[in-house]
């Protein structure tokens, strides 16, 4: 049988080299913008077109590779989270279905992409296609306003 994952696969399980660890906690990475910072997670909403409000929750405790690591109490304070998110998403875009993947595959640490499905879908009953080469970005003027919007939704409740 011929290895197909990478020599190094095992090391970036356990965290050695792990980018998202590496990246701390920043309002900006590659893909988009922090619209949520959770005790245990962020969310990033993405600047690429293609698929209105497609956002990654990104675990930020300890390294795990897969959410069966957690902790009970972890667990539970992630799905919170990611529900969190989810909902101020769903509120704002008003997609016709939500989904959810925890891939993994090509980052070992424990983030999930919450993709919104809308009445126009491109692939309606199934998995989406995952994009191909370069995407464009959204428009400048509409993702500040988009990551304004969901930020302010996800804003903690101010004590009266």
């Amino acid at each position: 049988m011929t290895r197909t994952w990478p020599g190094n696969w095992a090391e970036q399980r356990r965290g050695t080299g792990c980018p998202f660890c590496a990246e701390g906690r920043p309002e900006e990475n590659h893909d988009g913008a922090r619209v949520f910072s959770g005790r245990c997670t962020d969310a990033y909403l993405s600047r690429h077109d293609g698929q209105p409000g497609y956002t990654v929750v990104v675990w930020r405790g300890r390294h795990v590779a897969e959410p069966t690591e957690l902790t009970a109490d972890e667990a539970s304070q992630y799905w919170r989270e990611l529900l969190t998110v989810a909902r101020a998403l769903e509120e704002h875009f008003q997609p016709a279905k939500t989904n959810y993947q925890i891939l993994g595959n090509a980052v070992p640490h424990l983030h999930t992409h919450v993709m919104l499905r809308y009445e126009d879908d491109p692939a309606p009953g199934r998995p989406l296609p995952w994009p191909q080469g370069a995407r464009p970005r959204v428009p400048a003027e509409r993702f500040e306003a988009e990551v304004a919007a969901l930020r302010a939704r996800l804003r903690p409740e101010q004590p009266a």
